[in-house]
C-alpha cells in the first residue's frame, strides 16, 4: 500500500515548519495549530507520521507546489529526493545534467562553493526531516501522552510509530554525516528555544545512528500487506549495512563484519527475492517488485511533485525521444550519461536495453547539449504491462532506495574486504545477479574475477542512478584525486585531478553566521 498524501493533510497544518534561513533544530515548529487541541484526534498521531514519511516524497504544505517547506531555491528543486540525487549522482562518473540553472552546473563538475544553492538546500532538507522527527517524538513521549485521552491499543500503534519516526531520523542524519560529515546532533530531548546547537562529529553520529537502528529494531513490523514505504525490521538491516559498509569513512575504523551480518539478515528474512524482469523495479507498478525493501512512494494523482522520480523521469527525456513511451506528458532535456558510466555495459548486458542512442554521441563534448551522451531512461511511468501511469505530468514510480540486489553487493563488497562470510556465497550472489541481467550464465564471472575494483563496477552496472554513487566512489577514494578520471571531473572534458577536501560538501555560510558552534569543512 502507498502512502497517500491525503494521509498527512492534518499533520500539515499541525507541524508546518517556518523554513527561512538558519535551520535551528531546537526551535520549535511553527502553527496555528496546536497540540493542545490537534491531539484530541487520534488519528492525528499516524497523519503525523505520514507526513515525516511524506518529507522525503513532496516539496511542501501543497501539492505540486505552493506551499514550500524550505525557501531560497526554487520549489521544485528543493524536494529531498530529488536534491539527494543530484548530490550523489551529478559530481560522479554517472550523470550530467544539461540546464544552467545557478548553482547546478558547479554539481556536475565537482566545483560547487559553500553558497551553492543546491548544497544549501540539500543541508537545509535534512534537517527539516529531522526536525520533523523530533517533533513526533516529543508529542508521542509518555508526558505528552499522559494528558490526552489515548486507549491502550493507541499507545501500543504508537509505540510502533516512534520506532519508525527514529527510522526516519537515522535515515537522514544517515545522509547528513555522509555528505557532510560533522554537523549538529539534535534530538527530541534537547529544549525547546535553548542555544544553538553543537556541532558532533562524524564518529559520534555514526555512533548515534548505530544505536539507534539497533534500539529500534524489534519495535518495526515485520513485512506485511500495509508496511509498503515504510520502515520494517528488513529496511532497518539494511541500512545498518549501508551504515557499516561505510564505518571507514565515517570513523576510521571500517566494520565489514556488521556489514555483512546486516546484509546477510536481509537475503535470510525471506521476504524478497530477485524480481525476474530487472526492469520492472524503476516502472510505475513497481510497487509490487518483490525486490524493493524500502521505496520513496510517488502516487501521480495523490502525491504530486515536481521534483522525486517526476524529475527523473521527465529529465531523462529529450532529443528525439518520445515522451509517450516514458508514459509523460513532455521531455525535459536534462540527464544523460558520462561516458565512463556507457563504458561499464557490454552488448549483451540487458541491464542497459533502455539505453537510447539515436540522435545521441557517446562523447560528452558539451553538458549543456542534451544530445552530448547516451540518454538513460531508466525510470519510467510506463507499467510493465505497457500502460502508462496515472497521471502524465505526475509520475506514479517509486524510488526504490534499498533492493535486495544490492544487499547481495553488500554482502560480496564485505566478504572480499575481510567482514567473514564465504568467498563461494559471494560469488553465487553476484552471479545470480548476472545471470539476471544475461539472461543465462553468459555473463558468469568466476572465482578469479571476483575482486573489489569489479564489485565497484558492478554496483555501478545494477545500481545506476540509484544515488549510491558518489558514496561508493568515496569508499573506493576514487571519487577525488587523479587516480580515476571522468568527463568533465573538475571542469574539463577530459576529466582532472580535483582536491580531496571535496569528499564532503561545505556547511552552509548562512548556517556558519547564524550557529557560532559550527566549523567549516576544511578546504572551504
Amino acid at each position: 500500500m502507498k502512502i497517500k498524501i491525503g494521509m498527512i493533510a492534518l499533520a500539515s497544518a499541525a507541524i508546518l515548519i517556518g523554513a527561512g534561513g538558519c535551520t535551528d533544530t531546537v526551535v520549535q515548529p511553527k502553527s496555528a495549530i496546536t497540540s493542545a487541541n490537534v491531539f484530541n484526534d487520534p488519528s492525528s498521531y499516524r497523519a503525523f507520521l505520514a507526513k515525516v514519511y511524506a518529507g522525503l516524497a513532496v516539496s511542501g504544505q501543497q501539492g505540486p507546489a505552493g506551499q514550500p517547506d524550505i525557501q531560497g531555491i526554487d520549489e521544485g528543486f528543493s524536494q529531498y529526493l530529488r536534491l539527494y540525487w543530484e548530490a550523489e549522482e551529478l559530481p560522479t562518473d554517472e550523470a550530467a545534467i544539461a540546464w544552467n540553472d545557478v548553482g547546478l552546473p558547479e554539481m556536475n563538475t565537482q566545483l560547487w562553493a559553500a553558497s551553492n544553492s543546491f548544497v544549501v538546500a540539500m543541508y537545509y532538507r535534512i534537517f527539516f526531516q529531522i526536525g520533523m522527527a523530533n517533533e513526533f517524538l516529543r508529542e508521542t513521549s509518555d508526558n505528552a501522552l499522559a494528558g490526552r485521552n489515548v486507549s491502550a491499543d493507541l499507545k501500543t500503534k504508537i509505540q510502533q510509530y516512534r520506532a519508525e519516526a527514529r527510522f526516519l531520523r537515522a535515515f537522514s542524519y544517515w545522509n547528513g554525516m555522509d555528505l557532510f560529515g560533522n554537523i549538529p546532533l539534535v534530538t527530541e530531548k534537547d529544549s525547546l528555544g535553548s542555544t544553538p546547537p553543537k556541532q558532533a562529529t562524524r564518529a559520534d553520529l555514526y555512533s548515534f545512528v548505530v544505536s539507534e537502528l539497533k534500539d529500534i529494531h524489534d519495535q518495526l513490523p515485520e513485512p506485511g500487506p500495509n508496511t509498503y514505504g515504510r520502515a520494517t525490521r528488513p529496511a532497518d538491516d539494511m541500512l545498518l549495512a549501508e551504515v557499516y559498509l561505510n564505518a571507514g569513512v565515517y570513523t576510521g575504523t571500517p566494520d565489514y563484519t556488521d556489514a555483512l551480518t546486516s546484509a546477510q539478515a536481509v537475503i535470510n528474512s525471506g521476504y524478497y527475492s530477485l524480481n525476474p524482469n530487472y526492469r520492472q523495479n524503476f516502472m510505475a507498478d513497481n510497487n509490487t517488485s518483490p525486490e524493493i525493501i524500502f521505496s520513496i512512494p510517488q502516487d501521480g494523482t495523490h502525491e504530486q511533485t515536481w521534483g522525486g522520480v517526476t524529475f527523473l523521469v521527465h529529465a531523462e527525456c529529450g532529443g528525439n525521444m518520445n515522451n509517450a513511451d516514458y508514459g509523460v506528458d513532455g521531455c525535459w532535456w536534462g540527464i544523460r550519461l558520462k561516458p565512463q558510466a556507457y563504458a561499464l555495459f557490454d552488448s549483451t548486458d540487458k541491464r542497459a536495453s533502455y539505453f537510447y542512442t539515436n540522435g545521441q554521441s557517446v562523447d560528452m563534448s558539451s553538458i549543456p547539449n542534451f544530445q552530448a551522451g547516451v540518454a538513460a531512461p531508466k525510470f519510467t511511468n510506463m507499467t510493465s504491462s505497457g500502460h502508462a501511469g496515472s497521471n502524465a505530468t505526475f509520475v506514479d514510480t517509486d524510488f526504490p532506495v534499498f533492493r535486495l540486489a544490492e544487499a547481495y553487493l553488500i554482502y560480496a563488497e564485505a566478504q572480499l574486504r575481510g567482514g567473514g562470510g564465504s568467498r563461494a556465497q559471494a560469488l553465487a550472489y553476484v552471479n545470480a545477479l548476472r545471470e539476471r541481467a544475461y539472461g543465462g550464465t553468459s555473463g558468469d564471472i568466476t572465482d578469479a574475477q571476483l575482486t573489489l575494483p569489479f564489485i565497484l563496477n558492478e554496483r555501478g552496472r545494477e545500481l545506476l542512478w540509484e544515488a549510491h554513487r558518489r558514496t561508493d566512489l568515496v569508499r573506493y577514494g576514487e571519487f577525488t584525486g587523479g587516480s580515476y578520471l571522468w568527463a568533465w571531473k573538475g571542469g574539463t572534458q577530459a576529466g582532472t585531478a580535483t582536491q580531496d577536501f571535496r569528499n564532503l560538501y561545505p556547511i552552509p555560510e548562512s548556517e556558519l553566521v547564524a550557529n557560532p558552534n559550527l566549523k567549516q569543512n576544511p578546504g572551504y
